[in-house]
């Protein structure tokens, strides 16, 4: 078999340029594989790597999807060797092993496979996604069945247990997490009903069920996650919320927990922070080109406020994180107060509020202002108290970020008023308000283009943007059959000029400034939204879910 390399199997396709394979080679972390830095930046689609590799190579592509696998092979090759690798046993005939791997151009694993195991290897190509998957249905169903078995036993010990990494209620939490991550789960419920427990994942802003637990497994769960973010395990009458750093499949993952009591226990929520993965550029946040110029010109100048507004979990901190990360370098004294710190970035001084000792967002922005600060980032505006020193910083030249919990960009500028500011120094502080969401993708891998319905047509009509086809996903085993996979988010930049400004002063009312706004070209919500369906990123149901339309 001619060994040759995958960069250049891409080149000679037409799916890459020389230009492009340098960059990825040089930009690469030394451990990355080159396929999944090319995935990772977009250049290719999964679907687009697997074609080329099974034309060019002649090796065929498995769907595991399904697959009919025989559970005795899962011996033949170790769970961690699987895990690592990215490989699955599929079947064996004669002397020859076939096995699903992501790069069947990784001859060491091939060779490595050859050694360990006798057989003559038979590579076949899988997407990572389904190996990923199958790797924690298959090898983990088959230990988690085991666990359940151990599990009675495991109660009358079930102090020492806790701590003892090799006991079976530790393994049993330790996998669900490594499921979750490994589905790009956002968020992990652990739900007491009245006789079981239901383990939900949220993945790409929906919940779904993972799997169900006895009722007896309920105590142990919880104490032994709350060992793990050191809470306090006899209090289980008051919500408590609690941190876990740690790694799982060899990345470093952060954990927020939170525990709450109801009818039937207490119901635990860890919300997984993937520190790999977290966005710190802002061209790859989805702004679409104008919006994109005006919050750039916006976090350009030297003071006033800028303020991300949407509900929780519409993306806020990713911008707000990506906007620093812009902003940062060695001319610049840059502090934040967050509740709490989710990502820790580099050459930022980051604050965690700490009511219990009265260190709030407004004690931490008084005490920033005597660090000689240029850029103040706080968390979320909550109250009057915090948003005056919030504005007396930005009228003292020092330029403001910060979050806000209302529907859309105008809300915002009402909100500040309803908390009792002053308009004169609203209009005095307040540069830009954005307002996002997060909307879901069209899977890339299962798009198919169809005719836009009557409904759908006049939609578009009333934001005036014609539309005749749009993608949708039919479902694939890629995204779980969903037709999407992965989000983005849709903006809405509202710059606060001289006539908006003017509206404000004199008490005007949101219709007012919304007139203003339209006349400034604001693209708002709905049309952001809609100018992604048109181009096929995304389906109108999805934009409906998140926007208004009037």
């Amino acid at each position: 078999m001619v060994r040759r390399r995958l960069g250049d199997i891409l080149v000679e396709q037409g799916l890459l340029t020389q230009a492009e394979l340098q960059e990825t080679l040089k930009g690469k972390e030394t451990d990355q594989k080159l396929g999944d830095a090319l995935l990772q930046r977009g250049i290719i689609t999964e679907q687009q790597l697997i074609e080329t590799l099974e034309v060019q190579l002649g090796i065929p592509h498995v769907s595991l999807f399904r697959y009919p696998f025989d559970p005795m092979l899962f011996n033949v090759v170790p769970k961690e060797f699987a895990k690592r690798k990215l490989v699955v046993p599929l079947k064996t005939e004669g002397d020859r092993l076939f096995i699903a791997m992501n790069d069947p151009t990784d001859f060491i694993t091939i060779d490595d496979l050859r050694l360990t195991t006798g057989f003559q290897i038979e590579p076949t190509i899988a997407s990572k996604e389904d190996i990923v998957k199958t790797i924690a249905k298959y090898y983990d169903e088959e230990s988690y069945d085991e666990l359940l078995e151990e599990l009675p036993q495991a109660t009358e010990e079930q102090q020492n247990e806790l701590n003892d990494l090799d006991a079976p209620i530790v393994r049993l939490v330790n996998q669900i997490l490594s499921n979750a991550v490994s589905q790009k789960a956002s968020d992990v419920h652990f739900d007491p009903q009245e006789n079981r427990i239901l383990v939900r994942y949220r993945i790409d802003g929906t919940l779904r069920t993972e799997r169900v637990l006895p009722k007896t497994m309920q105590q142990m769960i919880t104490a032994r996650i709350k060992i793990l973010a050191n809470l306090d395990i006899t209090e289980n009458r008051i919500p408590q919320d609690g941190r876990i750093k740690t790694t799982v499949d060899f990345r470093a993952i952060d954990l927020r927990v939170s525990s709450l009591p109801t009818v039937f226990g207490e119901k635990i929520v860890m919300r997984i922070l993937d520190l790999s993965q977290n966005l710190t550029d802002i061209s790859k946040l989805g702004f679409n080109d104008i919006n994109m110029e005006r919050f750039l010109h916006e976090i350009d100048k030297p003071n006033g406020i800028i303020l991300i507004s949407g509900p929780t979990g519409s993306g806020k901190s990713s911008t707000l994180y990506a906007a620093l990360n812009k902003l940062n370098s060695e001319e610049v004294n840059i502090i934040t107060v967050e509740d709490p710190v989710e990502y820790q970035l580099e050459g930022i001084n980051q604050i965690q509020v700490n009511a219990n000792v009265g260190l709030t967002f407004a004690a931490g922005l008084r005490s920033i202002l005597r660090q000689d600060p240029d850029i103040v980032m706080v968390g979320e505006i909550r109250d009057k108290e915090t948003a005056d020193i919030s504005i007396r910083a930005s009228l003292t030249g020092h330029l403001v970020l910060s979050t806000i919990h209302t529907n859309d960009s105008i809300a915002s500028i009402t909100r500040l008023m309803d908390m009792g500011i002053e308009p004169f120094l609203v209009t005095a502080s307040l540069n830009a308000v954005v307002a996002q969401r997060l909307i879901r993708r069209v899977c890339r891998d299962c798009r198919e283009i169809q005719p836009a319905t009557v409904r759908e047509k006049a939609i578009f009509a009333k934001r005036g943007i014609s539309i005749g086809t749009i993608a949708r996903g039919k479902g694939c085993p890629q995204c779980n059959m969903s037709g999407y996979k992965g989000r983005m988010a849709i903006h809405e930049v509202l710059v606060v000029d001289d006539a908006i400004k003017d509206i404000i002063n004199r008490g005007g009312t949101a219709a007012e400034i919304r007139e203003i706004a339209v006349r400034n070209k604001t693209i708002f919500l709905i049309d952001d939204g809609l100018i992604k369906v048109k181009e096929g990123m995304t389906t109108t149901e999805e934009v409906l879910r998140v926007a208004m339309t009037d």
